[in-house]
């Protein structure tokens, strides 16, 4: 017996999707800046010359990298309130975990950028009379943020998909109204495919920001 495809119930139920798509990218943005930010912080003592602040970061660095999102997201909002005697919301506690978890991958991205500059750059720059800091800012970082696009961008992408676990936490994402759409029409084929279909559609256009942004980058660079 074939079955039979209805996406029509998936239409009178457009408000809870986009309510969801928006909580998605709501959470994703925020965690991104986060995630950012930890990230850089994590490189700057990845790349300094003291062990006692290269080691740590290390630790951290790894720790998120070879531990699944889950966890960090289970760990951020049972475990961290008992830990440290607060109330978090299931929006803190998602974005506490996709921060700190992405901030790890963000760091390898950003380290690697800098260390992909050949050394004969910072030579260069020091022969000329510039110091360190000059160096990074005005010779080193414009060409490590144009080979750093493309791995920054596939991180920001996974970071957006992995805020569907955010719904085990009953933080109302695209996934967690998916369900409660799932719940109304018993139409699960219809309801994730119709998840899948914004996640794909969103995604393709940032990929598609990306790819201008990374030509414009290279032009830039050129012409300089």
């Amino acid at each position: 017996m074939g079955y039979e495809w209805d996406f029509g119930a998936m239409w009178a139920y457009r408000g809870m999707f986009l309510t969801g798509l928006w909580g998605t990218f709501r959470i994703a943005a925020v965690s991104i800046v986060l995630g950012v930010v930890f990230g850089a912080v994590l490189a700057t003592m990845r790349l300094s010359a003291r062990r006692a602040l290269r080691l740590p970061a290390l630790w951290i660095t790894e720790f998120y990298r070879n531990t699944p999102p889950l966890v960090h997201f289970f760990w951020a909002y049972y475990a961290l309130p008992v830990v440290l005697d607060i109330s978090l919301s299931p929006y803190a506690a998602a974005v506490i975990a996709l921060a700190t978890q992405s901030g790890a991958f963000y760091a390898e991205v950003f380290r690697g950028g800098v260390q992909s500059i050949e050394r004969g750059q910072w030579e260069g720059a020091r022969a000329i009379g510039m110091s360190n800091r000059q160096a990074l800012r005005r010779i080193v970082l414009p060409q490590a943020m144009q080979r750093m696009l493309a791995p920054f961008m596939e991180r920001s992408f996974e970071l957006i998909k992995t805020t569907a676990l955010a719904s085990t936490l009953a933080y109302a994402d695209l996934l967690y109204q998916a369900m409660q759409v799932n719940s109304a029409t018993f139409r699960p084929l219809e309801v994730y495919s119709t998840v899948a279909l914004l996640f794909f559609v969103s995604l393709l256009l940032l990929s598609m920001l990306a790819r201008v942004a990374e030509k414009r980058l290279l032009v830039s660079h050129v012409g300089g």
